[in-house]
């Protein structure tokens, strides 16, 4: 154990599909855990068949998976679940991710595995929660951004609502979900039985909005803008999101426009007069950010040391001389692929290699072999499984 590898020694078996619980268990693979990935055999988890596909692995696949071993494994079948339990014995953590009743149906349910393993952390990730009318429907980023709110406070000028096409809620989900596995994880030194950890993406998409949330409830269903100027502006060649909310930066922003005396307009003398007369102001400092370059609007805002940014796409982000000079992305060859993958260096973390177990995602039934002989299986065991076709290999 180490601050490179403070989870080296425990063994998870992951059971998850998507994203939300494979991310989750995905750093405990980057913490130095041994993540066993069960996945059915074919196209495994069907993470791996969302957007494009290239050979065994999509994005989601590859990001979600990073640093694990992967076995396939026909869960439906007798010999198929014996070889879970195998897995299952001397487990530290054990993560689910289908709809409520289908892994009691699956016979791995936390009574069942807890039985045997008493110790054992046990992490379930579901759309809307273990119980309730909506426990048993299906559900997925997009479903649970329109029911908790959020699509609706995502509106675009058009008044539409729109969805955030990052998978918001998953991300967290599995961030909630890891940050109550490891603090679990801390205190099991001292408990005698592990514990069953509920996670929902209900639960996760709630949390992450809980300020709007609460602000929208005490005035009156609308948040209020923390204050003007402040939001994206378009400038004669794309977008700038700009903030200039006291009293000082918005006269450095009045000085930056070349229009100081704007500030002294007894319409916008403060915060709150600002704020109430908002329709007032954007009439007049839009068109004047308009009329400049996002390079000269940089410039003068830089200059003026406000908060600012161009509206960067994904290929100008990569692009940006702060992102490459800072490391915060890794080019990694996966399988699949006929060229390496930008990879975004984790939080607090040490970066993934290039070629190294924890810079690559395994493709379905890859450690198949590996695994079972690994858990007392025999050579001649693990060929008759195969022809069986109870499990399979890459």
């Amino acid at each position: 154990m180490s601050y490179d590898a403070p989870f080296a020694g425990l063994k998870v078996v992951d059971l998850s599909q998507g994203i939300a619980g494979p991310y989750c268990a995905m750093l405990l693979a980057q913490h130095g855990a041994d993540v066993i990935k069960v996945e059915g055999i074919g196209d495994g988890d069907w993470a791996r068949t969302l957007g494009t596909r290239y050979g065994s692995h999509s994005a989601f696949s590859i990001i979600g998976n990073l640093g694990k071993r992967s076995i396939a494994v026909d869960l439906k079948s007798k010999a198929g679940k014996e070889i879970v339990w195998r897995l299952l014995g001397g487990a530290d953590v054990f993560l689910e991710g289908f709809r409520p009743g289908v892994i009691k149906r699956l016979g791995f349910d936390y009574e069942a595995v807890s039985a045997r393993e008493p110790r054992i952390l046990y992490v379930a990730i579901s759309g809307f929660g273990q119980s309730g009318p909506l426990s048993e429907r299906p559900a997925m980023d997009p479903v649970l951004q329109a029911y908790t709110g959020l699509m609706s406070e995502n509106r675009g000028e058009d008044g539409i609502p729109h969805r955030v096409p990052v998978i918001v809620v998953d991300m967290s989900t599995a961030l909630y979900a890891f940050q109550g596995l490891s603090a679990a994880l801390y205190a099991r030194r001292d408990e005698t039985r592990g514990r069953y950890i509920d996670v929902s993406l209900m639960q996760s998409a709630t949390a992450l909005q809980s300020i709007r949330l609460m602000a929208c409830h005490l005035e009156g269903g609308v948040m209020k803008p923390g204050g003007a100027p402040g939001g994206v502006f378009q400038t004669a060649d794309g977008w700038m999101s700009i903030l200039a909310f006291n009293d000082r930066d918005f006269r450095s922003f009045c000085r930056a426009l070349d229009m100081a005396a704007l500030a002294d307009d007894p319409r916008f003398a403060t915060g709150p007069l600002r704020l109430a007369n908002d329709v007032a102001l954007y009439a007049i400092v839009r068109p004047a950010v308009a009329a400049r370059t996002s390079a000269d609007m940089g410039q003068r805002l830089t200059e003026a040391r406000l908060m600012h940014e161009r509206l960067n796409s994904y290929a100008d982000f990569l692009a940006q001389p702060h992102v490459k000079e800072s490391g915060l992305i890794q080019w990694l060859n996966q399988a699949g692929f006929d060229q390496p993958v930008p990879v975004p260096a984790l939080p607090g973390m040490q970066p993934q290699l290039d070629g190294t177990p924890r810079g690559s995602a395994p493709v379905t039934g890859q450690h198949t072999a590996e695994i079972l002989l690994q858990h007392g299986y025999g050579r001649a065991e693990v060929d008759s499984l195969m022809a069986k076709g109870i499990v399979a290999a890459a």
